[in-house]
Formats: structure tokens, sequence, C-alpha cells
């Protein structure tokens, strides 16, 4: 396994020794959650991950007991007949859960996390997804189900996903994609922990969606900018939104995403309707993420 090279000059330095549950709908044998591990270890968090089995992209929030495998792990990370829940030999705190997305971020932080760090993980984090996972997406993603059951679990939650990529096994070489994406959700993840206590309220999760990464453009860290969105389109009777950038309305991830010039999306919402969250719960967002946070030109 390579481990990514960090953009600290990106990172709150004053963050250390966060204990964080890492989990995904891909798969705990995709390469995208490894790349996310490294970049968190590299910056000083401590880790476990806690992950399917399987690919279980578009599983929402499915939940169901694991099982004993049936079949190997995907990318034959585990052979037929291994347990329900286990873990590589080599490095033990990356785990398997042979159910969904959901059943398996809620054992990282019910069991693994006081096995690990001697009680409940600072935080959660999902991802970073293959593909995007913007709008009513949202529904029916796994990795979103994963931060949204962090967030009911009592654990600060955070959806990631990114736009460039694909399927690809843990052992395969390192993508600039990866490690691009896996350094912007070490970023957004430890500026969180720096605003302090509570990282965020009760019921509340973050959406982030990252735009593609490209050789000529949005190829480094350095050239990406968060803006705070929502995750829905406002019709006519949607309450107001937080008054930043000289509105009163946020964009959607989605329009953030599409804009040119490497915008990621931060949305705020609510874990037990996966919708958008008040104006109220959004200017807390804000006020701890501000010294990240730019507006769309």
């Amino acid at each position: 396994m390579r481990y990514t090279a960090l953009a600290f000059g990106l990172l709150p330095l004053i963050v250390k020794g966060t204990n964080v549950v890492l989990s995904n709908d891909d798969g705990w044998a995709e390469i995208n959650i490894r790349a996310f591990y490294n970049a968190l270890t590299s910056g000083g968090d401590s880790v476990v991950i806690s992950a399917p089995a399987e690919n279980e992209s578009g599983t929402g929030s499915s939940d169901a007991p694991a099982t004993p495998l049936t079949m190997p792990c995907e990318y034959n990370s585990c052979p037929t007949g291994s347990p329900a829940e286990g873990n590589n030999a080599s490095m033990p705190r990356f785990n398997y859960v042979n159910s969904y997305p959901v059943t398996s971020i809620r054992y990282g932080i019910q069991t693994l996390s006081p096995k690990y760090f001697g009680g409940a993980p600072d935080i959660a984090v999902a991802g970073f997804n293959v593909g995007a996972n913007l709008g009513t997406t949202v529904l029916i993603s796994g990795t979103v189900g994963a931060a949204t059951e962090a967030s009911k679990e009592g654990i600060p939650g955070i959806a990631f996903s990114g736009t460039t990529g694909s399927q690809t096994a843990w052992n395969t070489p390192v993508q600039t994609y990866q490690t691009v994406y896996a350094d912007l959700s070490t970023n957004v993840t430890q500026s969180l922990v720096a605003s302090g206590k509570p990282y965020l309220a009760s019921n509340i999760w973050l959406n982030v969606n990252f735009p593609a990464v490209s050789g000529s453009t949005c190829s480094s860290p350095a050239d990406f900018k968060f803006v705070l969105s929502r995750i829905n389109t406002a019709n006519q009777s949607t309450p107001a939104d937080v008054n930043t950038c000289g509105s009163t309305r946020l964009p959607t991830e989605t329009s953030v995403v599409d804009t040119a010039g490497c915008y990621a999306s931060i949305s705020v919402g609510v874990a037990t309707t996966k919708g958008d969250a008040t104006a109220a719960e959004q200017a807390v967002v804000l006020g701890k993420l501000k010294k990240i946070l730019s507006c769309l030109p």
C-alpha cells in the first residue's frame, strides 16, 4: 500500500490525535478509503476503518445483521467462509463488516471505537465515494447513509464524494485524484475539529462533494475552494438560508460542483430526513468553517 503525501499547508496544525471511525459504501478494499485513511493518519489522527466487505453502493440506510461470507470479499480481500466481521491481519485497524454501510459504521462506533480509542470516536467520516452524491441522490447513497447513521448515534458525521474515479482495488497505483480528494477530505475534517466542540449539533451532518480532477486544472488540493451550499433546490415557499456571500439563498451543491474553477460544495443536512438544515443550523457551520469557505464568482 502506498501512503499519500498530505498537503499540510492546507490543514489546521493545532489538530492532533482526533479519534476517527472511517467507513464508505464502496467496500473496505476499495482504494479511496485507504487513501483517506493514509491522509488522516499522516495528519496525526487515530483512525479505524469499519466498512462493508463488498461494494454496497446505492443501499442508502439499509441495515441488517452481518453474516459470514458465502463468497470472497471484494477484490478477494478475504476468503469464502470468513466471519461476519473481520480485519486485515497485518493492519488490524482495517475492518470489514459483511453488511450495509449503516451496519458497518455502527459496528465501528459501538464495537471498534471502544476497543481502539477507549470510548466513542470524536467524529465519523464516510468516503470518499466513487462518484458525486448531489441533491436527491443523498436518499439512496450508502455513503450518506453511513454519515447520517453516525449522527443518529450521537457522533458528528461527514459524507465525502468525488466526481472523478471508478471502483478500484486497494493494491493498485495511487492516482492524482485519490491524493487530491483524500487531502481535501482531511482538510474539512480537521478544520471542523479545530473549530471546537460540539463539532456539529445533534442530528446534523455534512455532505461534501468534489468536482472533477483534471490534468490541467483542479489537479492539486490548493486549486480547490469550498462553498457553503444546500442539498435540494429551493422554491418560493422554502425558508431563507443563512445570509452569506450577499444572499439569503445558498447555491445548490450541484451548481457549486458544476461551476468552472474547482469549487467543492459543503451542505448542512438533517440526519433523520437527509434534507437541508435551517438557516440557524447553517449559520453554526458557516461560523465553524469560515476559514476555508469561499463564494462563487
